[in-house]
């Protein structure tokens, strides 16, 4: 079984929505420092993809967080916080997410999840991050990094 799957998702054609995949290309540069990690472009994240966390021990998530904060506020979520409910704070990919990790645990294997996620300021057309987020860019990145350097030294 593999250790960790990086996965980014979001809309890369819908402005802040697409953060999370914008941070998985930047990751992918550094790859060679964590030849034992996956990085993937989940894209819009649908459940068609639940047979990739059969594979892997660790799953982190790069996403958007509408959580009421201040746009580029950077959150790290466990599946504990995740909820599936009429008040649902994360983006729709998250609910996505728990159904894949129920299908998963369904074939035989959950893995342990983690979510970076940060608040967006526009989701509207466009391929641009907005000021805020490409600001607080270089944090994101830095929370993924540690998240994956954790990971990799205690699970």
């Amino acid at each position: 079984m593999k250790k960790l799957l990086v996965l980014g998702v979001g809309n890369t054609l819908m402005q802040d929505d697409g953060i999370g995949v914008h941070a998985v290309h930047e990751l992918l540069k550094e790859k060679e420092d964590w030849p034992q990690v996956d990085f993937i472009d989940g894209g819009t994240f649908t459940q068609d993809i639940f047979y990739l966390f059969e594979e892997y021990e660790n799953i982190l998530v790069l996403d958007i967080v509408r959580a009421k904060h201040p746009p580029g506020t950077i959150f790290s979520l466990e599946e504990k916080d995740l909820r599936k409910d009429e008040k649902q704070m994360l983006s729709l990919h998250d609910i996505d997410l728990l159904d894949s990790l129920g299908m998963a645990q369904m074939r035989g294997h959950r893995p342990y999840l983690r979510v970076i996620g940060i608040q967006p300021d526009t989701i509207n057309w466009g391929t641009s991050l907005t000021p805020p987020l490409a600001d607080a860019m270089p944090d994101f990145l830095a929370a993924a990094k540690k998240h994956i350097t954790d990971i990799l030294e205690t699970r």
